[in-house]
């Protein structure tokens, strides 16, 4: 018999799995409480469960819990980037960052992406496969145990496209909101997209309280084909039409992640193009320089350059801010920690999972 994934199951669902065991319902609310509260990393330490009960768990439920394979901590400002190997084998990763409303943590919901992005490392090796809900919540509930600090908010940036992991992510969501749970404010989440349209759409029907990411980077059709392959199967209206109707369904401000490339979309034409393109919406523009990748020939823009796009946008009255730099002498933009850790042990002849 195939166990089932305990940790992704709400706790209705747990209440239906222990009935058919034979278990009274007050079971289910102490074991979603050692899995979600308490953060236990197996059964043997659920102790205020009988042996026997802990045994015929073991039995029927899969445990997924992390294994940390690398660490890697900031001294300029305490961020930490982990390397977590599951239960496959496979590698993802995740990044702590501390800042003085709490502590923020930017997950991976795919082992890999599929989306292509030109600027990004996560794409390099193509998408693997989605991560399960559990997997998703144990990197928060990892890093929770690891830090002995709470996680107050986060972000779901990490490697893969979330919005590709659909079902998963959305499930991940009420449960890490969930009161029984670690009930994390829908307020303090942040959710990335590169601009799968239709998934927007069915995204604010869901009805979160989250804030919405676009992964924007180019101020028209023709230079986002560029740089992003979805581009070519989602325009910019289709797409940016999507973000007002998860505007109008949710009243939630839309974030513009905008990932400056010297030479590719930081001129003083673009940025006008960009106030043009967001004029007279409920938004915000990230503008991020852009982390360089060996593999890619993408340079990061000029400070000249990111300071003179910021101003262009500010004279014309758009939300705008430079995204601050964390854990800069780590130097491992998303994707990268993942890859380099492949790549050190195929030198060493050692084998590694995507």
């Amino acid at each position: 018999m195939e166990k089932v994934d305990i940790k992704s199951l709400t706790i209705e669902e747990l209440k239906q799995e222990l009935a058919g065991m034979g278990e009274k319902p007050f079971r289910a609310g102490q074991i979603y409480e050692w899995l979600h509260v308490k953060l236990a990393r197996g059964f043997d330490e659920m102790t205020n469960l009988s042996k026997d009960l802990r045994n015929k768990l073991e039995e029927r439920f899969e445990f997924v819990s992390l294994k940390m394979v690398e660490k890697f901590e900031s001294q300029i400002d305490g961020t930490c980037k982990f390397l977590f190997e599951l239960a496959d084998g496979s590698i993802i990763e995740s990044v702590l960052m501390k800042y003085q409303h709490g502590n923020s943590v930017c997950i991976s919901t795919q082992v890999g992406c599929r989306m292509g992005c030109r600027f990004c490392a996560s794409t390099l090796g193509g998408l693997e496969r989605n991560l399960r809900v559990s997997e998703m919540l144990d990197e928060i509930y990892s890093i929770q145990r690891i830090s002995g600090e709470r996680v107050s908010n986060v972000v779901l940036m990490g490697t893969g496209e979330p919005l590709d992991n659909y079902d998963n992510v959305v499930r991940f969501l009420h449960m890490l909101t969930d009161e029984k749970g670690l009930h994390i404010s829908q307020r303090n989440i942040t959710v990335s997209t590169c601009g799968l349209a239709e998934r927007i759409r069915d995204f604010a029907d869901e009805d979160f309280a989250v804030t919405l990411a676009l992964s924007l980077h180019a101020p028209n059709n023709e230079d986002r084909r560029k740089i992003m392959p979805i581009a070519n199967k989602y325009n910019l209206d289709e797409v940016l039409a999507a973000c007002d109707y998860f505007y109008d369904k949710t009243g939630r401000r839309i974030s513009f992640e905008y990932s400056l490339v010297e030479g590719v979309n930081d001129n003083a034409e673009q940025a006008m193009e960009l106030v043009r393109l967001v004029k007279g919406k409920n938004c915000h523009i990230n503008l991020i320089p852009v982390n360089p990748i060996k593999e890619r020939d993408y340079k990061r823009s000029t400070g000249k350059n990111i300071q003179n796009f910021k101003n262009i946008l500010e004279k014309n009255r758009i939300n705008v801010t430079i995204r601050r730099e964390m854990g800069a002498d780590i130097n491992a933009a998303c994707g990268q920690l993942r890859k380099s850790y492949k790549d050190k042990l195929t030198r060493q002849g050692g084998e590694v999972q995507s």
